[in-house]
């Protein structure tokens, strides 16, 4: 409202000022008029300049009073609308003020409430506490009794133990240890006969697939026995044959025996010679020439020595055919010619009775067949069989073991260094570190010891199955002993008196203990114990 009476003020003030202004314009225009004498027509056109003026003023008052009455409705309006506004606000604020006393009350409350119960928590843990000093107090005591009934009781376990060792007539140091040895066997008992179960549990889970793998790979490789000999036998179309062998005053043998390095015998066996040498690619170059000269007919040095040189030469021929042969056979490609003119001079050589080349081949067999059951490289496996023995080629002309000769001669051309390990490696002369030399090991042992395989000398196949005898006999408790099957079985009988059978069992592991320490032999030896009990009764 003060608003509207200040414009109703100033729209006052300007009507007053215009017509002040058009008063003014009047005096002036006659004082004009009465200085010069106006003429009507000035007069005439000065009142219509000062009605149009006022016109005009008083226009400009009625807009100036018009918008003063519209701004004073728009204030109107917007004082009605801030009230209101004014009036929402304060319902609001009155309503929060009630909402905040209500939340005030509630957390109070709440306050009270917490507070009473950490007083009841305090008091709960008074009582806790003043229960524990309790408990505490009472421990004490009773570990002053359980302190004071030790201290008794160690007096009567003293006056007990001084007791028993007048009674039993033992010190507690001679009580111990023999407890101590009675503990111990009895543990040994237990041992053998958890081991046993292991054993046999082993042997019913692994000796199936083993004998399937041992018995295919033997059946499918297995090849006969040949004859070991340092000699080889020549048969002559005549007796008369020998004359010319021989020559004027023994020329033509002393010319053949320095040529060839092969010792010719020649006895009153006939229509034979011998040819003896322990190199057998070399006797069996000395028995070609040999051959040779006897069918052409003409013997003497010019022509040995012509003989030996294609012999040699055929020999030669002969030993890298052998070894190609050996490598189609096992579908191996990709060796050094070095090696395979080596692997065909073990055609030549035999070992205990059994072909070397044929035992190698065989071996790789037994190995290719493993290798496929153990998903394991194949080919490599039956390289490394093929190769094991290939320093038995060279063994008459460099000293040391087989097995590390033929290694540093498959280092030397390019073999793999796995098979170069498997070749030192299966005599054990370095400690194993490949599955492939595992294998190797086993399919030598295989091939060496299957029935058929080898043979040995009478005389040391009879003091081994003496020496058997008497490993088993040297133990306590055994009555009786029995080689048999060749010496691939031991029966031991013992007195059932005085070894019962976890201790027949302990005797059987230690005698198979004993054989693997002191005896080389091929495959394995069972060792049976046998404990019989027999009762005996007359009926009369």
């Amino acid at each position: 409202m003060n608003s509207i009476v200040i414009v109703l003020a100033l729209a006052v003030v300007l009507l007053t000022l215009v017509a002040i202004a058009a008063l003014v314009m009047v005096v002036r225009h006659t004082g004009v008029s009465r200085r010069k004498g106006p003429s009507p027509e000035q007069v005439a056109a000065a009142e219509a300049e000062v009605n149009e003026e006022l016109e005009q003023a008083r226009r400009q008052a009625e807009e100036i009073r018009g918008q003063a009455e519209r701004d004073a409705g728009e204030i109107v309006k917007r004082s009605e609308s801030v009230a209101e506004s004014a009036a929402l606000m304060r319902k609001e604020v009155e309503e929060e003020g009630r909402l905040l006393k209500s939340e005030v009350k509630e957390l109070r409350s709440d306050l009270e409430r917490r507070e009473s119960r950490l007083v009841e928590r305090e008091q709960r843990l008074d009582e806790e506490a003043r229960r524990q000093a309790d408990r505490a107090r009472k421990l004490a005591e009773t570990e002053t009794e359980l302190a004071d009934r030790r201290v008794e009781l160690d007096q009567v376990a003293d006056n007990r133990k001084k007791i028993l060792e007048r009674v039993a007539g033992l010190t507690a140091e001679q009580a111990k240890s023999e407890l101590v040895k009675e503990i111990e066997n009895q543990a040994k008992r237990e041992a053998a006969l958890i081991v046993r179960e292991i054993e046999s549990e082993a042997r019913k889970e692994g000796e199936k697939r083993a004998c399937k793998i041992v018995t295919l790979a033997v059946q499918r490789v297995a090849t006969e026995q040949t004859t070991e000999s340092v000699v080889s036998v020549l048969h002559l179309p005549g007796d008369d044959m020998k004359g010319r062998i021989i020559g004027r005053e023994g020329r033509n043998i002393r010319a053949f025996e320095s040529t060839t390095g092969v010792n010719l015998i020649i006895d009153d066996t006939p229509e034979a010679v011998l040819l003896s040498c322990f190199d057998p690619v070399r006797r069996e170059t000395a028995r070609l020439t040999l051959d040779r000269l006897v069918l052409d007919g003409r013997i003497h040095p010019q022509r040995i020595e012509e003989a030996y040189e294609r012999s040699k030469a055929e020999v030669r021929d002969l030993c890298v055919r052998a070894g190609e042969d050996a490598l189609v056979e096992l579908g191996i490609t990709e060796m050094h010619p070095e090696l395979i003119t080596l692997l065909g001079q073990l055609r030549y050589r035999t070992s205990y009775g059994q072909n070397v080349l044929k035992h190698l081949i065989e071996s790789a067999h037994i190995a290719g067949i493993m290798a496929s059951e153990l998903r394991i490289d194949r080919d490599l496996v039956k390289r490394c069989a093929l190769l094991h023995d290939i320093g038995k080629a060279l063994t008459h002309e460099v000293e040391g073991s087989h097995a590390l000769i033929g290694a540093e001669i498959a280092r030397r051309y390019g073999e793999h260094e796995d098979v170069v390990h498997a070749i030192e490696a299966h005599h054990n002369e370095v400690e194993v570190r490949t599955v492939e030399a595992v294998l190797t090991q086993a399919a030598d042992a295989i091939s060496g010891s299957r029935p058929g395989a080898r043979r040995e000398s009478l005389e040391a196949y009879v003091k081994r199955l003496e020496r058997l005898e008497e490993i088993a006999q040297s133990y306590d408790g055994v009555e009786k002993v029995f080689a048999m099957q060749a010496g691939r079985e031991i029966r031991v009988m013992v007195r059932p008196d005085a070894v019962d059978d976890i201790q027949a069992q302990v005797i059987a592991r230690d005698v198979a203990k004993q054989v693997e320490e002191e005896l080389i032999y091929p495959g394995q030896i069972r060792i049976t114990v046998v404990r019989e009990s027999r009762a005996t009764e007359f009926a009369r």
